[in-house]
């Protein structure tokens, strides 16, 4: 968490400071764990100053922010990150901020409770080269083709798989729950033995999982972290079917009750009457 709906909520909550240029950028003190920053600050700090932000981007659950000089700013929040156009949550968190020449939005922040995120400024040819060809087809896009082609012969279960970045990019924990879910799909199942019919059916689970929670902005989960541009709470996590309801019975079946197994190392639930193992 942040997965791709939260980070593309983020995204379409930056996009007011297109065309906005940089005066500064500031560092702002905090005495928690260091952010991941490169190339260091004052390099940083210099190169982006004066700078035009041509667009705002997404690569996975990554934050694009597109500059004149065809450079970009790579904001990975991983677990507890946002980037914000508003107040933070807190101030002790606050990691960065750029200062604009916006009357409306004055400052582009960058928060992190946990500091486990990272910020990176990219050449284009390192974007292109680097990073892209790291990553799958966007979860957004992606075919059942190609779902099957990178995943079809791995003995991985199913749920894991899905959490591979290079086989298919911007799914994470809670999600791949809720897309197997509503594919009738068994999360313990090896990708290897699943059938076209299911590949399908999975693939088409991906975009309507993932639509309907950007439709909401996002899930935020009960300790209230993730938030969108804005400083405010998402909405999907009244629509999880399965993700964090263990014990609770089944909205669909209404006869089985969500099971909680853990895969590695991560929670996963499933209803065992809809999602059956053959």
């Amino acid at each position: 968490m942040p997965e791709l709906p939260e980070v593309e909520t983020m995204r379409r909550g930056l996009l007011p400071v297109v065309g906005c240029r940089i005066e500064r950028v500031e560092l702002p003190p905090c005495d928690r764990k260091p952010i991941t920053m490169a190339p260091e600050f004052t390099v940083f700090a210099e190169r982006l100053r004066g700078i035009e932000i041509t667009g705002i981007g997404r690569l996975g659950k990554r934050v694009l922010v597109e500059l004149g000089d065809h450079s970009t700013i790579v904001i990975e929040p991983r677990m507890t990150g946002l980037v914000l156009l508003a107040e933070p949550p807190t101030r002790e968190h606050l990691r960065l901020r750029l200062v604009l020449n916006s009357g409306d939005h004055p400052e582009l922040l960058v928060w992190d409770r946990r500091g486990l995120g990272t910020i990176r400024l990219l050449s284009r040819d390192e974007l292109n080269g680097t990073l892209r060809q790291r990553l799958g087809p966007d979860a957004l896009v992606i075919t059942a083709n190609e779902l099957r082609a990178n995943f079809g012969c791995s003995r991985r279960s199913i749920k894991p798989a899905l959490l591979d970045q290079q086989g298919v990019a911007g799914i994470g924990n809670l999600y791949a729950a809720e897309i197997l879910f509503l594919a009738r799909v068994d999360p313990r199942v090896r990708c290897d033995k699943l059938t076209r019919d299911q590949w399908s059916r999975i693939q088409h689970s991906i975009g309507e999982v993932l639509n309907d929670a950007i439709l909401h902005e996002g899930s935020t989960l009960s300790d209230g972290t993730y938030r969108n541009a804005l400083n405010e709470a998402g909405g999907y996590q009244n629509h999880h079917r399965v993700y964090d309801r263990a014990g609770e019975t089944c909205q669909r079946c209404a006869t089985r009750d969500i099971r909680r197994i853990v895969q590695t190392g991560r929670s996963t639930f499933f209803c065992p009457g809809c999602q059956k193992r053959r």
